[in-house]
């Protein structure tokens, strides 16, 4: 089965309180943006990369030019509405929908994340972390829910069956996933200074 990653790019990043576009926040010299996409080329399952852009982004989209990765430009009306605009405009089947804002991710991570997708019987899976985890690694917890007694909160990982986008509800399965690797997205200050020090840390292998 052909898996598109989408890689959402086109926000303002408001909650950073930044003149820089999200994307492009420098972590060890590095753009935010090129450490996802380096996760999602490492991945055995993922065979086409597209990044949406929106006019809120035009640094992003310079520089994936320039790098020469695919893009589709949306109309930045929000993380969803651009989401369902992309699915839509390219036909995709099969997507992976994550956010440009996760740098410790890696191929061997999305690879495990597809497996359960392509076992689950569901026409969407939404991968979430244990708050508790979050706050392990001094990152806030907003957005949390209740999953069997514990209280978890989004990873901004998803993964739609694409033909089925126009449903009103689709089957979904939620996927707790206890790695640090998902749990660190990088939406406020103190999580930029989180995700500096463990990439600085030698115990945290490159990504």
């Amino acid at each position: 089965m052909g898996i598109t990653a989408l890689v959402m790019a086109g926000g303002k990043g408001s909650r950073l309180n930044i003149s820089e576009e999200k994307p492009l926040i420098k972590l060890a010299g590095k753009p935010l943006i090129e450490y996802v996409l380096k996760g999602l080329r490492d991945a055995k399952s993922i065979d086409t990369i597209v990044v949406a852009v929106s006019n809120n982004t035009p640094k992003t989209t310079q520089l994936l030019s320039e790098i020469q990765v695919s893009i589709i430009k949306t109309p930045g009306k929000g993380y969803v509405y651009d989401m369902a605009y992309a699915i839509r405009k390219l036909k995709l089947q099969t997507v992976l929908i994550i956010g440009s804002d996760l740098p410790l991710l890696s191929g061997q991570i999305i690879d495990l994340i597809v497996k359960k997708f392509n076992t689950c019987g569901k026409s969407a899976l939404n991968v979430v972390v244990p708050l508790k985890t979050r706050k392990k690694l001094e990152l806030s917890g907003a957005y949390t829910f209740d999953l069997d007694g514990k209280k978890v909160l989004p990873a901004g990982i998803n993964i739609i069956n694409g033909k089925k986008i126009n449903e009103i509800e689709l089957t979904e399965e939620v996927y707790l996933l206890d790695k640090k690797e998902v749990a660190l997205n990088i939406n406020t200050q103190n999580d930029l200074k989180v995700a500096q020090n463990l990439l600085s840390n030698p115990l945290i292998k490159e990504v």
